[in-house]
């Protein structure tokens, strides 16, 4: 280096090295899964959701409920409670309907489009700021020729993970 590069160099590791300290007094938590939560939270709460809507499947209560507990467990470090978390979520699922999509020739539909909708309650003990009663829905579009009995497997498996990213988003990782 010459002698320029280097005093350079040295005064901005010097700069760096002063400043260190002013940013040990914040604290954040951070995960690589963009989840942001405070030191003082420790246990989330998933409470069973009921299905209320007017088309009923007859798993997807359970399947919404575990599927939220599971996301929660992967993808942070919070304990599960049956009760009385530092994070509560709860709700019911409001929605479950097939709509025909895409219409062609003949005003038969091409597509058809399974979409769910589900109310959560959020509930943040720790700080009651963060808490929130949102509606979030998802949707996927298969071939009309096929029985919604044959793909629906398939399908929930799309919409819950769709569903579960967004309700985790807009709570752990506040987006």
């Amino acid at each position: 280096m010459t002698l320029n590069k280097r005093t350079l160099f040295l005064t901005l590791c010097f700069m760096l090295v002063l400043s260190v300290p002013a940013f040990q007094g914040c604290k954040i938590g951070y995960s690589f899964t963009g989840a942001s939560i405070a030191p003082s939270v420790k246990t989330f709460t998933v409470y069973y959701i009921p299905n209320r809507a007017r088309l009923i499947n007859p798993t997807l209560s359970q399947l919404l409920t575990e599927a939220l507990q599971d996301k929660l467990t992967r993808q942070t470090s919070l304990n599960m409670l049956e009760d009385n978390g530092d994070l509560e979520f709860e709700g019911q699922i409001t929605g479950y309907d097939v709509r025909p999509m895409n219409i062609k020739e003949g005003d038969t539909a091409a597509q058809n489009r399974l979409t769910v909708t589900v109310k959560i309650k959020y509930t943040n003990n720790k700080n009651h700021d963060d808490d929130w009663d949102k509606t979030f829905s998802a949707y996927f579009d298969y071939d009309s020729t096929s029985l919604l009995s044959d793909v629906e497997d398939s399908l929930m498996e799309e919409i819950l993970e769709q569903l579960t990213d967004d309700i985790f988003n807009a709570s752990i990782a506040n987006w």
